[in-house]
């Protein structure tokens, strides 16, 4: 049995296109637009994800948003993430595809292996797993899980996803099942898809910087978010030693027109100009994120004309053509 400790992500190539330790990378949410309400348009998606990664963003993100709850503002991009993923993944060749991310006490953790491992293979090792504990009171109840158990379904689930990863008919007991006889096909390009744990889904920072591959956190201010990411590194080291383990953080922008607007927030964001927005992204870089994920619901500006001014100014600088040793 392996160690999940000690598996080296890099040669996972969703992995290594979207991470390289000291270099922040870009990537974006879907829904690719701005829109107002809980409901995008999912209009022109597959030709700006393929602009997205023409022009050197690092990954394509997904969510796991079951149900519509109107109070909550947000239903992701619409489509179950599994169908989108690889829907996606077959109008795309090179850019990462990651979750962030998969509510996984609402899922059957083989129902959730089994997927996951299918867009791996498809998309030529391209999935980046973003797994989380689930945040929707409506949607514990539509599926009859308990939220006060999600912290303990989650890491039983996270275990059998991980396992059937990587085992051959060795059974698999949890207490909601018990794989034996059989065995889940088919099995990831690699050892284990790249599992990165969203906040805390109610996991003590030790177990999640034992168990995953990755931290996915919330955007905060760069004296703060500091403060976390030395957090995050010291804990790895004492958990996995010299073991890479990236740091993800999302951030809302509404970019605009004029390169010198500065910025002034909104909800989990910023409304600014380009020139700002570089300047947040280096000093993120420089605390140690590895990678942004920038959604760009609420903004005044349509998405293709946002995706072309990231790609030409600013992803030259943190896209995949900046990082050491691409081409």
């Amino acid at each position: 049995m392996y160690l999940p400790s000690t598996i080296p992500y890099q040669q996972h190539r969703g992995f290594s296109r979207t991470f390289t330790p000291g270099h922040l990378s870009l990537g974006l949410f879907f829904p690719l637009e701005a829109f107002g309400g809980d409901i995008p348009s999912m209009l022109n998606q597959v030709a700006l994800a393929k602009r997205a990664e023409e022009l050197g963003f690092s990954a394509l993100w997904f969510r796991d948003v079951p149900l519509r709850d109107p109070n909550f503002g947000d239903v992701g991009q619409v489509f179950d993430p599994w169908v989108y993923l690889g829907y996606m993944a077959a109008h795309t060749s090179d850019i990462a595809l990651g979750s962030a991310s998969i509510a996984i006490p609402l899922h059957h953790p083989l129902h959730t292996a089994k997927a996951s491992a299918s867009v791996d293979q498809l998309s030529a090792g391209r999935l980046i797993l973003g797994v989380a504990s689930g945040d929707r009171p409506v949607e514990f109840s539509a599926f009859d899980v308990d939220p006060e158990r999600r912290g303990e379904v989650f890491r039983e689930h996270y275990e059998v996803i991980r396992r059937a990863y990587s085992t051959s008919f060795e059974p698999i007991r949890w207490s909601g099942g018990e794989l034996r006889g059989a065995d889940l096909i088919p099995k990831p390009t690699t050892q284990v898809i790249p599992m990165l744990v969203t906040g805390h889904s109610r996991q003590s920072l030790d177990w999640i910087a034992r168990e995953s591959a990755g931290w996915i956190n919330y955007p905060r201010a760069p004296k703060m978010q500091r403060l976390i990411v030395e957090d995050w590194r010291m804990e790895v080291m004492k958990q996995c030693g010299s073991v890479y383990k990236p740091f993800t953080q999302s951030l809302y922008i509404d970019l605009s027109e004029n390169p010198s607007t500065p910025p002034t927030p909104i909800h989990l964001g910023f409304r600014l100009g380009r020139d700002h927005l570089r300047a947040l992204l280096e000093s993120l870089e420089e605390i140690g994120v590895d990678h942004v994920i920038l959604n760009l619901k609420y903004g005044k500006r349509p998405a293709a004309d946002v995706i072309e001014e990231l790609g030409t100014h600013i992803v030259a600088q943190f896209g995949v053509k900046a990082r050491p040793g691409a081409n």
